[in-house]
Protein backbone atom coordinates (compact mmCIF):
# COMPACT_ATOMS: atom_id res chain seq x y z
CA UNK A 1 0.00 0.00 0.00
CA UNK A 2 1.29 3.49 -1.11
CA UNK A 3 1.10 6.83 0.75
CA UNK A 4 -1.24 7.86 -2.69
CA UNK A 5 -4.07 5.05 -0.94
CA UNK A 6 -4.32 7.19 2.56
CA UNK A 7 -7.39 8.47 2.88
CA UNK A 8 -10.09 10.21 5.68
CA UNK A 9 -12.06 7.88 5.19
CA UNK A 10 -10.27 5.27 7.16
CA UNK A 11 -11.00 7.64 10.06
CA UNK A 12 -14.61 6.42 9.97
CA UNK A 13 -16.32 4.29 11.74
CA UNK A 14 -19.73 3.89 9.48
CA UNK A 15 -20.98 0.53 9.56
CA UNK A 16 -19.49 -0.35 13.01
CA UNK A 17 -21.25 -1.85 16.04
CA UNK A 18 -19.33 -1.10 19.45
CA UNK A 19 -19.71 -2.09 22.91
CA UNK A 20 -19.03 0.34 25.63
CA UNK A 21 -18.49 -0.86 29.09
CA UNK A 22 -19.47 1.93 31.71
CA UNK A 23 -20.76 4.03 28.66
CA UNK A 24 -23.65 6.20 29.98
CA UNK A 25 -21.39 7.76 32.41
CA UNK A 26 -18.00 9.82 32.83
CA UNK A 27 -15.73 8.85 30.52
CA UNK A 28 -17.54 6.07 28.91
CA UNK A 29 -20.12 8.81 28.01
CA UNK A 30 -17.23 10.68 26.08
CA UNK A 31 -16.34 7.48 24.37
CA UNK A 32 -20.12 6.40 23.59
CA UNK A 33 -20.48 9.59 21.46
CA UNK A 34 -17.39 10.04 20.11
CA UNK A 35 -17.64 6.65 18.24
CA UNK A 36 -21.35 7.54 17.13
CA UNK A 37 -19.86 10.96 15.52
CA UNK A 38 -17.65 8.28 14.20
CA UNK A 39 -20.34 6.40 12.42
CA UNK A 40 -20.90 3.52 15.00
CA UNK A 41 -24.02 2.39 16.60
CA UNK A 42 -23.25 2.02 20.42
CA UNK A 43 -24.56 -0.53 23.16
CA UNK A 44 -23.60 0.96 26.72
CA UNK A 45 -23.61 -1.51 29.63
CA UNK A 46 -23.69 -0.47 32.71
CA UNK A 47 -25.08 -1.40 36.28
CA UNK A 48 -25.83 2.35 36.78
CA UNK A 49 -29.67 3.54 35.30
CA UNK A 50 -29.78 4.88 32.13
CA UNK A 51 -30.66 9.17 32.44
CA UNK A 52 -31.20 9.10 28.33
CA UNK A 53 -28.71 12.06 27.83
CA UNK A 54 -26.45 9.33 25.71
CA UNK A 55 -28.77 8.06 24.01
CA UNK A 56 -30.18 11.20 23.08
CA UNK A 57 -26.34 12.45 21.67
CA UNK A 58 -26.19 9.09 19.86
CA UNK A 59 -28.89 9.48 18.54
CA UNK A 60 -28.41 13.13 17.64
CA UNK A 61 -25.65 11.58 15.26
CA UNK A 62 -28.04 9.25 13.95
CA UNK A 63 -26.63 5.86 14.87
CA UNK A 64 -28.56 3.03 16.99
CA UNK A 65 -27.92 3.05 20.61
CA UNK A 66 -29.05 0.39 23.13
CA UNK A 67 -28.24 0.73 26.70
CA UNK A 68 -28.01 -2.97 28.39
CA UNK A 69 -27.84 -3.21 32.52
CA UNK A 70 -25.22 -5.38 33.82
CA UNK A 71 -23.16 -6.45 36.17
CA UNK A 72 -20.29 -7.35 34.33
CA UNK A 73 -18.54 -9.15 37.23
CA UNK A 74 -21.79 -11.45 37.71
CA UNK A 75 -20.61 -15.06 35.90
CA UNK A 76 -22.09 -14.93 32.59
CA UNK A 77 -23.15 -11.61 31.97
CA UNK A 78 -20.17 -10.65 30.16
CA UNK A 79 -21.53 -13.42 27.60
CA UNK A 80 -24.69 -12.32 27.65
CA UNK A 81 -23.63 -8.77 26.59
CA UNK A 82 -21.48 -9.28 24.01
CA UNK A 83 -24.94 -12.26 22.75
CA UNK A 84 -27.03 -9.23 22.50
CA UNK A 85 -24.78 -7.34 20.71
CA UNK A 86 -24.18 -9.58 17.98
CA UNK A 87 -27.83 -10.76 17.81
CA UNK A 88 -29.25 -6.51 17.86
CA UNK A 89 -26.72 -5.67 14.51
CA UNK A 90 -25.12 -8.70 13.20
CA UNK A 91 -21.24 -8.22 14.39
CA UNK A 92 -19.06 -6.30 16.87
CA UNK A 93 -16.11 -4.40 15.54
CA UNK A 94 -15.31 -1.88 18.75
CA UNK A 95 -15.07 -3.03 22.38
CA UNK A 96 -14.27 -0.39 24.76
CA UNK A 97 -13.60 -1.78 28.48
CA UNK A 98 -14.52 1.34 30.14
CA UNK A 99 -16.06 0.11 33.63
CA UNK A 100 -14.15 1.10 36.49
CA UNK A 101 -14.42 1.76 39.90
CA UNK A 102 -11.84 3.17 42.90
CA UNK A 103 -13.25 2.99 46.32
CA UNK A 104 -11.70 3.53 49.87
CA UNK A 105 -8.46 5.67 49.40
CA UNK A 106 -6.41 4.12 52.35
CA UNK A 107 -2.95 3.53 53.22
CA UNK A 108 -1.92 0.03 52.01
CA UNK A 109 -2.05 -1.18 55.80
CA UNK A 110 -6.21 -0.18 56.06
CA UNK A 111 -6.94 -1.38 52.72
CA UNK A 112 -8.99 -4.99 53.00
CA UNK A 113 -8.61 -7.76 51.02
CA UNK A 114 -12.56 -7.45 50.53
CA UNK A 115 -11.37 -3.87 48.84
CA UNK A 116 -9.01 -5.27 46.37
CA UNK A 117 -11.07 -8.51 45.30
CA UNK A 118 -14.27 -5.85 44.54
CA UNK A 119 -11.51 -3.47 42.26
CA UNK A 120 -9.64 -6.16 41.07
CA UNK A 121 -13.27 -7.85 39.46
CA UNK A 122 -14.62 -4.66 37.88
CA UNK A 123 -11.17 -2.89 36.59
CA UNK A 124 -9.60 -5.92 35.55
CA UNK A 125 -10.88 -9.12 35.72
CA UNK A 126 -14.17 -7.64 33.54
CA UNK A 127 -11.75 -6.60 31.00
CA UNK A 128 -10.57 -9.86 30.28
CA UNK A 129 -13.50 -11.28 30.23
CA UNK A 130 -15.53 -8.93 27.56
CA UNK A 131 -12.35 -9.18 25.49
CA UNK A 132 -12.74 -12.77 25.66
CA UNK A 133 -16.52 -13.25 24.73
CA UNK A 134 -15.96 -10.44 21.99
CA UNK A 135 -13.44 -12.48 20.42
CA UNK A 136 -15.34 -15.36 19.77
CA UNK A 137 -16.79 -12.71 16.98
CA UNK A 138 -13.60 -11.17 15.97
CA UNK A 139 -10.88 -13.62 15.19
CA UNK A 140 -13.54 -15.65 12.43
CA UNK A 141 -14.24 -12.17 11.31
CA UNK A 142 -10.43 -11.06 10.70
CA UNK A 143 -11.22 -7.44 12.24
CA UNK A 144 -11.67 -6.09 15.67
CA UNK A 145 -10.66 -3.70 17.91
CA UNK A 146 -10.33 -3.54 21.69
CA UNK A 147 -9.43 -0.26 23.74
CA UNK A 148 -8.96 -0.77 27.16
CA UNK A 149 -8.88 2.16 29.53
CA UNK A 150 -5.75 2.63 31.74
CA UNK A 151 -4.94 5.57 33.97
CA UNK A 152 -1.53 7.38 34.82
CA UNK A 153 -1.45 5.14 37.67
CA UNK A 154 -0.86 2.31 34.61
CA UNK A 155 3.11 4.52 35.27
CA UNK A 156 2.75 5.59 38.48
CA UNK A 157 3.07 3.88 41.81
CA UNK A 158 -0.59 5.05 43.36
CA UNK A 159 -0.01 6.48 46.94
CA UNK A 160 -3.40 5.25 49.17
CA UNK A 161 -4.55 3.30 46.17
CA UNK A 162 -2.68 0.05 45.56
CA UNK A 163 -5.78 -1.99 44.08
CA UNK A 164 -6.48 0.72 41.51
CA UNK A 165 -2.72 1.25 40.80
CA UNK A 166 -2.40 -2.37 40.44
CA UNK A 167 -5.74 -3.05 38.03
CA UNK A 168 -4.16 -0.63 35.98
CA UNK A 169 -0.76 -1.13 35.65
CA UNK A 170 -2.54 -4.87 34.80
CA UNK A 171 -4.75 -3.60 31.75
CA UNK A 172 -1.59 -2.33 30.42
CA UNK A 173 0.12 -5.42 30.71
CA UNK A 174 -3.04 -7.28 29.42
CA UNK A 175 -3.14 -5.21 26.37
CA UNK A 176 0.13 -6.16 25.44
CA UNK A 177 -0.34 -9.60 26.32
CA UNK A 178 -3.70 -9.79 24.05
CA UNK A 179 -1.66 -7.87 20.88
CA UNK A 180 0.85 -10.18 20.60
CA UNK A 181 -1.69 -13.06 20.54
CA UNK A 182 -3.88 -11.46 18.68
CA UNK A 183 -2.61 -9.46 15.75
CA UNK A 184 -2.72 -12.34 13.83
CA UNK A 185 -5.65 -12.08 13.56
CA UNK A 186 -6.13 -8.35 12.13
CA UNK A 187 -7.09 -7.49 16.17
CA UNK A 188 -5.74 -4.83 17.52
CA UNK A 189 -5.61 -3.99 21.34
CA UNK A 190 -4.81 -0.38 22.51
CA UNK A 191 -5.08 1.59 26.33
CA UNK A 192 -5.99 4.76 26.47
CA UNK A 193 -4.35 6.35 29.58
CA UNK A 194 -6.58 9.72 30.77
CA UNK A 195 -4.63 12.23 33.23
CA UNK A 196 -6.95 14.33 35.12
CA UNK A 197 -10.19 15.41 33.73
CA UNK A 198 -12.77 17.54 34.95
CA UNK A 199 -15.80 14.80 35.77
CA UNK A 200 -18.26 14.52 38.96
CA UNK A 201 -15.54 11.85 40.16
CA UNK A 202 -13.26 15.01 40.23
CA UNK A 203 -15.24 17.24 41.41
CA UNK A 204 -13.98 17.19 45.16
CA UNK A 205 -10.61 17.57 44.08
CA UNK A 206 -10.79 20.13 42.00
CA UNK A 207 -12.59 22.33 44.51
CA UNK A 208 -9.59 22.21 46.93
CA UNK A 209 -7.84 24.76 46.24
CA UNK A 210 -4.24 23.25 47.31
CA UNK A 211 -5.00 19.80 46.02
CA UNK A 212 -6.15 21.78 42.86
CA UNK A 213 -3.07 23.57 43.00
CA UNK A 214 -0.95 20.85 43.39
CA UNK A 215 -2.34 19.09 40.18
CA UNK A 216 -2.18 21.81 37.80
CA UNK A 217 1.50 22.48 38.59
CA UNK A 218 2.34 18.99 37.12
CA UNK A 219 0.15 19.60 34.13
CA UNK A 220 2.09 21.21 31.61
CA UNK A 221 -1.30 22.49 29.63
CA UNK A 222 -1.92 24.08 33.14
CA UNK A 223 -5.76 22.58 32.66
CA UNK A 224 -7.55 19.55 33.68
CA UNK A 225 -8.84 17.70 30.87
CA UNK A 226 -11.89 18.05 28.90
CA UNK A 227 -13.87 14.89 28.15
CA UNK A 228 -13.82 16.03 24.51
CA UNK A 229 -10.53 15.85 24.63
CA UNK A 230 -10.24 12.08 25.12
CA UNK A 231 -12.68 11.70 22.05
CA UNK A 232 -10.50 11.96 18.95
CA UNK A 233 -8.30 9.45 20.33
CA UNK A 234 -10.99 6.91 20.48
CA UNK A 235 -12.18 7.16 17.38
CA UNK A 236 -8.79 6.91 16.19
CA UNK A 237 -8.27 3.56 17.97
CA UNK A 238 -11.28 1.79 17.00
CA UNK A 239 -10.83 2.81 12.59
CA UNK A 240 -8.74 1.86 9.99
CA UNK A 241 -6.38 4.43 10.69
CA UNK A 242 -4.79 2.81 13.63
CA UNK A 243 -4.39 -0.47 12.20
CA UNK A 244 -0.54 -0.82 12.53
CA UNK A 245 -1.20 0.48 15.83
CA UNK A 246 -1.10 -2.65 18.59
CA UNK A 247 -0.11 -3.31 22.23
CA UNK A 248 0.44 0.68 22.68
CA UNK A 249 -0.99 2.54 25.59
CA UNK A 250 -1.60 6.34 24.37
CA UNK A 251 -1.35 8.93 27.64
CA UNK A 252 -3.94 11.91 27.14
CA UNK A 253 -2.75 14.12 30.39
CA UNK A 254 -1.73 17.45 28.83
CA UNK A 255 1.65 16.26 29.23
CA UNK A 256 1.43 15.37 33.03
CA UNK A 257 3.82 12.50 32.95
CA UNK A 258 6.56 15.19 31.37
CA UNK A 259 6.97 16.70 34.78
Amino acid sequence: MDVKDFSLDWFSLKGKNAIVTGGNSGLGHAFSVALAKGGANVMAVSIMDDDGETKELVEAEGRQYKYVRADITADGECFRVVKDCVDTWGHIDILVNCAGICINIEDVTKFTRKEWDKMIAVNLTAAFEMTHEALKYMIPQNRGKVINIASLFSFLGGQWSPAYASTKHGIVGLSKAMCDELGQFNIQVNAIAPGYFATKLTEKTRSNPERNKTILSHIPANRWGWLADLMGTCVFLASDASNYVNGHTLTVDGGYLMR
